[in-house]
């Protein structure tokens, strides 16, 4: 082969190697999250978050009576453990050692003491920090630098969950900037569910599990049927990497805070559901309709969500914008989701073959999982529903018999 053959040969590889980005190159002597921390966070994680409805307008009033609200409301005992403060809870600067502090105005009785009030409401507590120099909102101090004295502050005041955000940062790869926390949280100790909210910019899923307990995949969810369906399918690309204690996390719920149909969230809460994604509310609990507290209270959607085989659904069969979304669920069974995107109704039908049973003679029973009744007929080798515009219907299918 001649010189100059070789020479275009080698350019046309170069070309085609910076054309396709690849993921991180990161290597870890040893897995940051140890065997413990996974055995801890075998399910995802379900709660409340309060970024979505008030924003920066939150107080220690709203998270008190917000606890009182998921015990009361039987929330709790469906699994919303946890209440966790997003942005905006901290004074602008630190103290005079250098440790983050809470906004006295908002925040008088400290961090500690909601924290002691959350857990003797039989609940978690969880708090927002940044891998930056300010905090999302700018104001409050990030964490850049100062990992490990942020980390004992955490574990000192009884933090349960951190939500580790990524502004105003120093253009340092992530992966370095959550490797820091990471490292400091395991350090403290204490069992501290990790939330990495990359916004899905390195493909985090490729490398999160080493780090942290769920990674965002996508930039943040918005309050309409548009942005719920684009995250979904963001999320959808990296069902492959969730697992038992390492989960995908496409953004907190929006159910109850207004922008969508009633139909609509059904299709929000279904898709993050089988997507064993964590269920985070994120409406004014205090103050749901009947119709938020009959969707994030369905106990049959939330134990798809929960079932210990902790495998993500994904989507096996698409037909323009009708979809069909399937997983393994424990005991041989299968969890169905049938979605209409179209602003018209239609029939759709789930194929065997394509939700996972390996033969067309499985005859199974159908539990539908909004309708909370079990389908008299069984079936076999498909099964035929018809989708109401911007709706959903959602199965356990159990085999009762292979013919």
């Amino acid at each position: 082969m001649s010189n100059s053959i070789l020479l275009i040969l080698l350019c046309i590889l170069a070309y085609i190697v910076r054309s396709k980005p690849l993921p991180p190159s990161i290597h870890f002597s040893t897995p940051l999250q140890d065997g413990a921390s996974a055995m801890m966070f075998q399910t995802p994680p379900m709660g409340w978050n309060s970024w979505n409805h008030f924003h920066c307008e939150i107080n220690e009033t709203v998270v008190r009576e917000t606890a009182d609200a998921l015990v009361l409301s039987g929330l709790a005992r469906r699994g919303y453990k946890y209440v966790n403060i997003d942005d905006c809870w901290g004074a602008y600067d630190r103290d005079f050692k250098g440790n983050l502090v809470a906004n006295r105005s908002t925040f008088p009785s400290g961090i500690k003491a909601l924290a002691d009030y959350v857990h003797s409401k039989g609940l978690k507590m969880g708090i927002y920090a940044d891998s930056g120099y300010r905090t999302c909102s700018g104001r409050m101090p990030g964490s850049l630098g100062l990992e490990e004295k942020d980390a004992k502050t955490f574990a000192s005041w009884g933090i349960d969950y951190l939500k580790y955000d990524n502004c105003y940062n120093d253009d340092t790869r992530p992966t370095i900037r959550y490797l820091a926390m990471s490292r400091a949280l395991k350090k403290t100790k204490r069992p501290i569910f990790f939330s990495m909210c990359e916004w899905g910019d390195m493909r985090p899923a490729l490398w999160g599990a080493k780090l942290a307990n769920s990674w965002r995949t996508t930039d943040d969810i918005s309050d309409s049927w548009e942005s719920m369906l684009k995250i979904a399918d963001l999320n959808e690309v990296y069902a492959n990497y969730a697992k038992p204690g390492a989960w995908n996390d496409p953004d907190m719920l929006e159910v109850g805070n207004g922008g969508m149909k009633y139909s609509e969230y059904v299709v929000h809460f279904s898709i993050w559901a089988i997507s064993k994604a964590p269920l985070l509310l994120g409406c004014d609990i205090r103050h749901m309709n009947y119709e938020t507290m009959k969707i994030i209270g369905n106990e049959e959607v939330i134990a798809v969500n929960q079932d210990q085989l902790g495998v993500q659904a994904r989507k096996v069969r698409m037909e323009g914008e009708r979809e069909i979304w399937a997983g393994p669920l424990s005991g041989n069974r299968k969890v169905v989701l049938m979605v209409n995107r179209k602003t018209w109704g239609s029939p759709l039908t789930a194929h065997w073959d394509d939700i996972g049973f390996n033969s067309n003679n499985i005859v199974v029973q159908a539990r539908d999982l909004w309708e909370h009744h079990t389908l008299e007929k069984p079936f076999q080798g498909n099964m035929t529903a018809y989708i109401n515009p911007h709706s959903c219907k959602m199965y356990v299918l159990t085999p009762i018999s292979s013919s």
